[in-house]
């Protein structure tokens, strides 16, 4: 029998999806799993493999690789979230597994296991297509569909980084009814594809138990009108559901529309209420997001001044009026960068970039996003997985970060600054 075959009975069982399930061990595979040889490339009629460019080798239980990143990808039947297990570890040698899901999303970090030891870890992946009921697609942007494509295929991958990573086995699952964290906003939240660049929305995910999914929808370039027009906001609309949330953070490409009557407490604050009051139509709760601060020291002090005119302020009335949660990330961002100084900052950046940001930039905002979460008491904080409480003026000792950065690709900048 066809491997291929072979995968489809496992995937549908009496016309229901069922788990798919992976060994990489040289030994026989475990009743229900696929055994995937180093050699298995990703097509689309096998339905799974590991993904051009993979260096990876079997050793006892495991795959391997000494040359990380390696990538694994499995066709999944629909769009959606899914319930991720995967077994880590060596037989033979201590490992160290960092895992990140479609386009750099932050699951696991820096799992540790000694020689001979395994340990099983569940996460949850959000998958989507541009395709929208009634026959609409969201209009996406040229880099969407090139180096930005793994964010809206038919498939689920999964990057295994680190030291040494090592993996044993891989169960991916459908998950109906999970409560969706859904992100409508710009470069600063989007899944960035390529280092240096990074953004919280990224980061999120790895401060959640696999109780919550995050949906990032946010793209380079976008402001609230934009989002609109390319039909993003209808994408989500049509996925939403009661219980869901929508963190909504625009304003940097917002700033660079002009027109008469354009403004932060004209245009912009009625498009935010147009996302609030569609939130809430669909039975989920919207939340509102300031935007973050670019780094914009006022000269010869340690001092940032913001540079996103009345947008923050726009926002905070918007919450205030509409009585929704507020997260000022605009707030926040200040004292962070003001406590790195003028002249360490830019670690928290992308290069020279002073709007797009570092891994450690973005995994301290997406604390701040956290510490938002919590100080609104929404009822996902319960969901949270447990952090000593976040004061973005004492961020994390940059030397103490060690998310590993993938090899840099083309130094391409995100639209929008």
């Amino acid at each position: 029998m066809k491997l291929a075959n072979w995968a489809a009975i496992l995937l549908v069982t009496c016309g229901t999806a069922a788990a798919q399930k992976f060994d990489f061990g040289s030994a026989k595979p475990s009743p229900g799993h696929v055994k995937v040889l180093p050699s298995i490339r990703y097509t689309g009629e096998l339905g799974y493999g590991f993904e051009e460019g993979a260096v990876v080798k079997m050793r006892g239980d495991s795959i391997v690789s000494d040359q990380p990143p390696f990538y694994f990808s499995v066709k999944v039947p629909a769009e959606g979230n899914y319930r991720v297990t995967v077994t880590l570890g060596d037989r033979e040698n201590e490992s160290v597994t960092t895992v990140k899901a479609e386009l750099r999303r932050l699951m696991l970090e820096r799992v540790r296991t000694r020689a001979g030891e395994f340990e099983t870890r569940t996460f949850i992946v959000n998958t989507r297509t541009p395709k929208i009921p009634g026959g609409q697609e969201v209009r996406l942007k040229d880099r969407e569909k090139t180096s930005e494509a793994w964010a809206w295929d038919d498939k689920l991958t999964l990057e295994f980084t680190d030291a040494h990573p090592a993996v044993r086995a891989i169960e991916i699952e459908k998950v109906e009814h999970m409560t969706t964290l859904y992100i409508a906003g710009d470069s600063t939240s989007t899944d960035q594809p390529v280092e240096p660049f990074n953004s919280w929305g990224q980061m999120l995910t790895r401060f959640f138990k696999p109780e919550i999914a995050i949906a990032n929808h946010g793209e380079s370039g976008e402001s609230l009108k934009g989002f609109l027009g390319e039909r993003r906001l209808e994408k989500v609309m049509s996925l939403i559901q009661p219980g869901d949330y929508l963190f909504i953070q625009m304003g940097h490409n917002d700033q660079k529309e002009k027109g008469e009557g354009v403004g932060a407490f004209t245009t912009y604050k009625a498009d935010l209420k147009r996302y609030i009051a569609q939130a809430r139509q669909h039975g989920a709760t919207p939340v509102a997001i300031t935007p973050v601060n670019r780094m914009s020291f006022a000269d010869g002090t340690g001092t940032i001044v913001s540079s996103l005119g009345d947008y923050p302020e726009a926002v905070r009335q918007t919450a205030k009026e509409e009585n929704v949660a507020l997260i000022d990330l605009n707030a926040m961002s200040k004292p962070f960068y003001e406590a790195l100084g003028p002249e360490a900052a830019h670690v928290a950046f992308a290069g020279n970039d002073k709007t797009h940001h570092s891994n450690y930039g973005s995994y301290e905002l997406a604390k701040c996003i956290v510490a938002g979460i919590q100080e609104n008491r929404l009822p996902i904080a319960k969901s949270l997985v447990e952090l000593a409480k976040f004061d973005p003026a004492h961020p994390d000792p940059v030397d103490k970060f060690d998310v590993p950065a993938e090899p840099k690709g083309p130094a391409v900048r995100p639209y929008g600054n």
